[in-house]
């Protein structure tokens, strides 16, 4: 675990896959075609908080969704990636955009399409009802399933690892001042 609390010390971007992490990967579609996704609130305040703690998201999805496109305006994450069959390129193009080695970024994903990216970063995370091969890849498997709370555990375990995740439980007790 220490070997892990110190990879997690040096990331400086969280990427997400979708579809079985920030959702439980169900699909629902209406009789018109119109897609809709379940997030959990819980992921999006760990996301706002880790955000708060210096440290941005990013999106890459092998589908393309207008569901994610407004949960992501709604996170103010801008770093968005959609269809992409071949994850490595926008993983490519977002270690250049920032400026950032694949040791400093962490990826959480739960399917095979995320073991490429999974390979090439500092820290991979699969959530804990991710394929058994994912999970066996993956450095650390969060305590929650995929829609149900995995984001958050990710954001809580950066923010601990960083020594921010105090400061930013600390400011809910101040609101209630």
């Amino acid at each position: 675990m220490q070997e892990f609390l110190a990879k997690a010390k040096l990331i400086k971007l969280l990427i997400c896959d979708v579809d079985g992490v920030m959702t439980d990967g169900r699909l629902f579609f209406d009789d018109k075609g119109i897609e809709y996704k379940a997030f959990h609130s819980r992921d999006g305040l760990g996301i706002k908080m880790l955000q708060r703690s210096g440290i941005p998201l990013a999106i890459i999805t092998a589908r393309s969704s207008d569901a994610v496109r407004h949960r992501m305006i709604n996170l103010n994450i801008d770093l968005v990636f959609q269809g992409q069959q071949n994850k490595i390129h926008a993983f490519e193009d977002l270690c250049q955009q920032l400026q950032l080695k694949p040791f400093e970024i962490a990826y959480m994903g739960d399917d095979l399409v995320d073991l490429p990216v999974m390979n090439k970063v500092g820290l991979s995370i699969a959530v804990a009802d991710a394929h058994d091969l994912v999970k066996k890849q993956a450095g650390w498997i969060t305590h929650n399933k995929g829609g149900q709370g995995a984001v958050r555990d990710a954001c809580e375990l950066l923010m601990e690892a960083q020594g921010t995740l105090e400061e930013q439980i600390a400011l809910f007790f101040k609101a209630e001042s």
